[in-house]
């Protein structure tokens, strides 16, 4: 009991230290967007423009040396520093990211540039965080009861279906993730082989290997997961992960290019327009965005709270943002970096559980229409129409209602069939 006793003692000192250590890194993190400006410039539709091959290229040299001309200028005349640029060919725009000074008012750069008929759009730069925290100490315990999942994956395992995971780094080599990730790209600082705390328990959530004899099974083990690193931790180990409007904007503008399926985003902050402009492209070609809901604001905050967008709460929370579903998030057996697994808690891995369910249901319906995803998640058990008002996604009668597949729980099934939701 003594040694128990002194161990977690030492954990609690080690992470208060970790956490003392990484302020520093966390406030130049934070003071470095709150510099920065997204300056939007047009580009040519493709069919102006005489130079365009047959090849799939999204532009041409004298194009791009064109708005590197204006945004030069730009920055000239506002006292800015270009930092880096990114086509978003889904907005027909080149996204550059600029830097202020010390002295100068964003509000009044980002006003001033919106008069300039050369700009097409322009904002600040905005951060979002992970919404989650890590709880490792507890033995592991793999469990899928509550959605019975070896009985879901006799109909679906997400076989074929492309899901996009915007978040932080992912451990591709871990044991249980080995073979599953089938893309990764590095869109903070073009590094291919980082691996994070919270983009590795949340693959794992998604996508684990099953039946191979250790760990855990992802939700949907067969869905090909693209992991698109637009998150990272100041300093391993910190206490959070970090995003910007940037390095998630070129995560989105990716995955839209790739066609996939899903994009799951376990994460949340301020309302930001030019990712808004990504997630309305994206929802219109049939991608079904999941999102982590912020259980501190009544909306459950961006992107959760945007239109088309599925929001996903922990199960565990009490104050239930009023568009969020349900899904399971409390003391979840996932994978760790290390090669390790452990117990992770949130609403971030409550939309890992939902974005792997959505896959699921994508293999049996590949053309799914939105609302019939949503009515679908909301399927009501039986417990439900007893008068139980705290639903959680119930993944049989998921199941039920787009394959019309007694695959688990066959009275909920069949309840969820004849029983439209409200």
């Amino acid at each position: 009991m003594m040694n128990r006793a002194w161990t977690l003692a030492l954990v609690c000192l080690c992470a208060a230290v970790c956490a003392l250590l990484d302020r520093p890194a966390v406030a130049a993190v934070d003071e470095t967007a709150n510099r920065q400006i997204l300056v939007m410039l047009r580009t040519a539709p493709p069919h102006f423009r005489p130079d365009v091959s047959y090849t799939g290229s999204y532009d041409s040299r004298i194009g791009r040396d064109a708005r590197q001309r204006i945004a030069e200028g730009l920055a000239s005349r506002h006292r800015l520093s270009i930092v880096t640029n990114w086509p978003m060919p889904a907005l027909g725009v080149d996204c550059f990211v600029m830097d202020a000074r010390a002295d100068d008012s964003i509000a009044r750069i980002v006003d001033e540039l919106a008069q300039d008929p050369s700009v097409e759009s322009v904002q600040a730069m905005n951060l979002f965080n992970v919404l989650a925290h890590n709880d490792p100490l507890y033995p592991l315990q793999p469990s899928a009861s509550a959605w019975h999942l070896a009985d879901v994956h006799k109909v679906a395992t997400g076989k074929r279906v492309k899901v996009a995971e915007v978040d932080t780094g992912v451990e591709i080599n871990h044991p249980d993730l080995v073979g599953q990730i089938a893309l990764a790209r590095d869109f903070v600082d073009g590094q291919s082989d980082v691996a994070e705390l919270h983009g590795t328990a949340v693959a794992g959530i998604i996508a684990a290997r099953a039946d191979n004899g250790i760990g855990i099974a992802g939700i949907a083990p067969d869905a090909r997961l693209y992991a698109l690193r637009a998150c990272w931790q100041p300093t391993v180990g910190g206490p959070r992960a970090v995003c910007n409007s940037f390095t998630l904007a070129k995560a989105l503008q990716f995955a839209i290019d790739e066609n996939v399926q899903v994009i799951n985003l376990s994460l949340g902050g301020p309302p930001d327009r030019l990712l808004a402009r990504l997630l309305d492209t994206a929802l219109s070609r049939g991608i079904t965005i999941v999102s982590a809901a912020d259980a501190t604001l009544r909306d459950g905050g961006f992107p959760a709270s945007h239109r088309g967008v599925l929001a996903v709460a922990a199960d565990d929370v009490h104050d239930i943002p009023s568009n969020a579903l349900l899904g399971p998030g409390t003391d979840i057996p996932t994978t760790l970096i290390g090669g390790k697994w452990g117990f992770v808690t949130g609403s971030s891995f409550a939309t890992a559980h939902v974005t792997g369910l959505v896959a699921l249901l994508r293999e049996l319906a590949p053309n799914l229409p939105a609302r019939e995803m949503r009515e679908a998640l909301e399927a009501r058990s039986v417990a439900a129409a007893a008068g139980e008002r705290r639903v959680a996604v119930d993944a049989c009668a998921a199941i039920a209602r787009i394959g019309g597949i007694c695959a688990c729980a066959c009275a909920v099934a069949a309840e969820a069939r004849s029983s439209p939701p409200p």
